[in-house]
């Protein structure tokens, strides 16, 4: 796995994604237009990609094809994007730059932001749905996508995650607390990502079960290195305004345990991770150097 080429493959990948979410998305002028316009800035603003990639790798670890799956990938930008609209919201984090530029609701306002979230949640699982149509891919098993998807991304995931995170802002709260707001609000979209790439990919339970472990493990490593980079990043490298965490008084991995704790304990779970997809063999060789990517990232 050594002489893997991990910037090429991120790059491809991402221009993959790129291109699909283009022509996915309603254009500008399509009525109407100010949501769609809304949309289009916040999903085509760039950004690191890493759920859609971690769907297509998730294909490609049980030898399927990136296009196999390009529907759903798409569609997890979009969950995950409306999810950063409705963050940045005065009512939420009430940030100003996002990805590098003003947030939605700086451009657009607020209804429009939230109704732009609102779409692209939507949207998301009438992409999902029709990756049912894709040669190569069990109709069935597109259900089973759905149903998990949704879990991952409500009450049970990532909008649960939020509402504890919210609650305990300012807050004394234990080890155990913290690491049910990060496994809710992160690492369940991350985890199923991988897991969806992989269902439609036509992975067995085995596979599914190492796939989804690793998933685990890579996205609470990935909130740890959030966490971390909240404390030591600038608007300049994350690409909105760092030091957020510590203003709404949020509690954090560096905050409760410290630095260089939070660092051991992102490695670990980064070592994890790679263990677990080592019964892949050659082809875990993308989703290895992307773990490494996650810990050692600068953004």
């Amino acid at each position: 796995m050594s002489g893997f080429d991990l910037d090429a493959y991120l790059q491809e990948r991402r221009r993959l994604v790129d291109v699909a979410l283009d022509r996915f998305l309603p254009g500008e002028d399509t009525p109407p237009p100010a949501v769609h316009r809304a949309m289009r800035y916040s999903v085509l603003a760039g950004g690191k990609r890493l759920r859609p990639i971690l769907v297509i790798a998730g294909a490609e670890v049980v030898g399927a094809s990136p296009s196999t799956v390009m529907p759903t990938a798409c569609a997890m930008e979009m969950i995950h994007t409306y999810s950063l609209i409705h963050d940045d919201l005065p009512a939420m984090d009430d940030d100003d730059y996002r990805r590098g530029r003003l947030t939605n609701h700086k451009v657009f306002g607020d209804a429009i932001a939230i109704l732009a979230g609102d779409a692209l949640l939507t949207y998301a699982f009438q992409l999902v749905a029709q990756n049912a149509a894709l040669a190569g891919v069990d109709a069935r098993v597109v259900c089973d996508v759905v149903a998990e998807i949704a879990q991952a991304a409500g009450t049970r995931g990532m909008v649960g995650g939020q509402v504890v995170d919210i609650e305990s802002e300012g807050k004394t709260i234990t080890p155990e607390q913290l690491e049910y707001i990060h496994v809710h609000k992160t690492a369940a979209l991350l985890r199923a990502s991988l897991t969806v790439g992989a269902r439609l990919g036509g992975a067995d339970a085995p596979a599914l079960a190492a796939v989804a472990d690793a998933g685990q493990s890579l996205g609470l490593a990935f909130q740890i290195v959030d966490d971390i980079l909240d404390v030591e990043g600038s608007l300049e490298t994350l690409g909105k305004t760092a030091g957020s965490d510590e203003r709404k008084q949020k509690v954090t991995y560096p905050a409760l345990h410290g630095i260089e704790a939070s660092r051991r304990e992102a490695r670990g779970l980064i070592e994890r991770t790679k263990s677990r997809l080592g019964v892949f063999g050659a082809r875990s060789a993308p989703l290895c150097a992307l773990a490494d990517f996650v810990v050692e990232r600068k953004s």
